[in-house]
């Protein structure tokens, strides 16, 4: 049985799109050609499952444009930069909360650099990460 890695729940609205216009969830890997994205899925039918038969996958190529492979590689870099900035602030003990304060303000200025037309998507899925690391470090209610 092959492992499969899951796209995030909060990635872009062009990666929902495609999920919904699929029509179903399945993982995600670039194919040979960097404008085809492979996707394997899991038999719909069910036949297989909870017998000791491997199930087997059925694979669909989506063709993205090169615009739309660049934004799933910046929004890829944002929550790499998102996950390392709340692992400086679980993780470094002589880190202060103005030093982390000022972390979460340039994560701001940085996604908002990358995604200018996105604060609100930023304030209503990255905000609350930032705001509950900053929370729960330094036991702020």
């Amino acid at each position: 049985m092959s492992r499969h890695r899951r796209p995030a729940p909060y990635s872009s609205s062009l990666l929902a799109t495609t999920l919904a216009h699929l029509g179903r969830i399945g993982a995600y890997t670039l194919a040979s050609n960097p404008c085809e994205v492979k996707w394997a899925m899991d038999r719909a039918d069910g036949h297989g499952a909870g017998t000791n038969e491997p199930q087997s996958e059925k694979q669909e190529f989506v063709q993205f444009t090169e615009e739309q492979l660049a934004e799933l590689r910046l929004i890829r870099r944002l929550q790499m930069m998102i996950n390392m900035i709340i692992q400086v602030i679980y993780e470094d003990p002589h880190l202060t909360i103005e030093e982390a304060s000022e972390l979460a303000a340039k994560a701001k200025a940085a996604a908002l650099t990358m995604f200018p037309d996105k604060e609100l998507a930023y304030d209503l899925i990255y905000r609350p990460r930032l705001q509950r690391a900053l929370s729960e470090r330094f036991h702020i209610q």
